[in-house]
């Protein structure tokens, strides 16, 4: 290596003006930038962290593979940018593993990485001896693949020439089965044709038989038109005497309920007549009036007329039994306690049935109040013994419970299912008893 103009010696990496063209680290091809990439990953790998340059330093703790794999375009930069990082790792290698990284090298891409890092003037010849190198082993390798290919093609070839040997004696088979077929076939039309002839003998005397036979068919089947006739006139004879009776019998029918409807008009007014004299009779005798009524002497009745909770199955029992108690039922209160799971709608059907059910057993009067803002659908009919209400618009169902309560005259017991405890105040400031929800729902479960 020669000295500079003033004498000192060149710093390594530094172009000398001996040597020849420059290396275009961005021209590099891959082998050689990807053999140079490991030689600086193995050296930093190795190198005091003194000695790493700043933006390499992250990458002295990775793996040399994965140094070499992650940080190459990292190191190639440095190596390119730097003489002093390329006169490190050429020193690092001569120091550490002599002899590995020369240009005396027998690999020509590690001849010719030792030739850029060293700054080699003969660097360029180095490298493009690599990428020829390259050139002529990628060559070898599309011959040695094109001969297995032409191998693979031979012995496919050899495959496909003895399939069709294969074919032809299949085909030789069936030329030679084809005409033994056309033979048989031969033999099977003639001895077709004599029994088509029979079969054409045959034929000609059916149809002569068949004439013969339609002929009397033809006669049969006018005898059994004119019987034909013969019925329908008998046939509509009978309908016409069957209309006589209908007639007969709709005009008796009618006669009976004319009858009967006379027979109820004169049961009417004599019912009207005996209710007018019941009446009178009633008026005049002072009957009825302000009163005490039967259910009120029955024993219970006079503690009904407190209000109060019912405590217990026995007292809801015992309450039921009045002959004159009113149940009013909380709807939503009672529907969404048993029920919760299910649709309002659902709710209000369920509920409906089991009061109604509870009625008919009881002969209690009951009725059930639901708020009717949200109701959408046709509003559930009541049954004997149950009354079905929907609250107006505006209005909640535990105001139309006060005003049901309210409503009852003085001594009458009622008895409210709710567990709304102002509803609960309420009715028991007016003199109602109270139910909870659940208490009912185990009273109509119990049935």
């Amino acid at each position: 290596m020669s000295a500079t103009s003033d004498g000192s010696p060149p710093t390594p990496g530094d172009p000398d003006p001996t040597a020849g063209p420059a290396v275009e680290w961005d021209r590099l091809p891959d082998a050689v930038r990807s053999r140079l990439a490991d030689a600086a990953a193995t050296a930093v790998g190795g190198m005091a962290e003194k000695e790493v340059p700043v933006p390499l330093r992250r990458l002295a703790r990775f793996t040399p593979a994965k140094r070499a794999r992650l940080g190459g375009p990292a190191l190639i930069a440095e190596l390119a940018s730097s003489a002093a990082f390329r006169a490190a790792v050429v020193a690092w290698w001569e120091e550490h593993r002599p002899g590995e990284l020369t240009p005396t090298a027998d690999d020509p891409l590690t001849v010719a990485a030792a030739a850029v890092l060293a700054g080699d003037p003969a660097a360029a010849e180095a490298v493009e001896a690599a990428a020829r190198r390259g050139d002529v082993v990628e060559l070898r390798a599309e011959r040695d693949a094109a001969l297995s290919r032409v191998d693979k093609l031979t012995a496919e070839l050899e495959r496909l020439r003895g399939e069709l040997g294969e074919v032809r004696e299949q085909a030789r088979t069936a030329v030679e089965h084809r005409d033994a077929e056309y033979q048989q076939l031969r033999r099977r039309v003639s001895e077709q044709g004599a029994t088509l002839r029979a079969a054409l003998d045959g034929r000609a005397a059916a149809e002569e038989e068949l004439a013969d036979q339609r002929r009397a068919a033809a006669a049969d089947l006018a005898d059994a038109h004119a019987e034909r006739d013969r019925e329908r006139e008998r046939a509509e004879a009978e309908r016409r005497r069957a209309d006589r009776a209908g007639t007969e019998v709709a005009a008796a029918r009618q006669a009976a309920r004319e009858a009967r409807r006379s027979d109820e008009v004169r049961l009417g007014l004599l019912v009207d007549t005996l209710g007018g004299a019941v009446a009178g009779l009633r008026r005049e005798l002072a009957l009825g009036g302000g009163g005490p009524r039967p259910g009120d002497l029955v024993t219970g009745a006079a503690a009904a007329a407190g209000g109060g909770p019912v405590d217990g199955p026995a007292a809801l029992d015992a309450l039921l039994a009045v002959p004159t108690v009113h149940l009013i039922v909380d709807g939503y209160n009672v529907s969404k306690t048993g029920d919760p799971e299910l649709t309002l709608a659902d709710q209000r059907t369920r509920l409906v049935g089991q009061l109604a059910a509870l009625a008919a057993r009881t002969g209690v009067e009951v009725t059930v109040v639901f708020d009717g803002a949200g109701v959408v659908a046709a509003p559930i009919r009541g049954s004997r013994g149950l009354r079905v209400l929907f609250s107006d618009p505006g209005v909640i169902a535990d105001d139309v419970i006060r005003s049901l309560v309210a409503a009852e005259p003085e001594g009458r017991p009622v008895l409210v299912a709710t567990s709304d405890v102002a509803v609960v105040r309420s009715v028991q400031r007016r003199g109602a008893y109270t139910l909870p929800s659940a208490a009912l729902l185990t009273r109509i479960a119990r049935g």
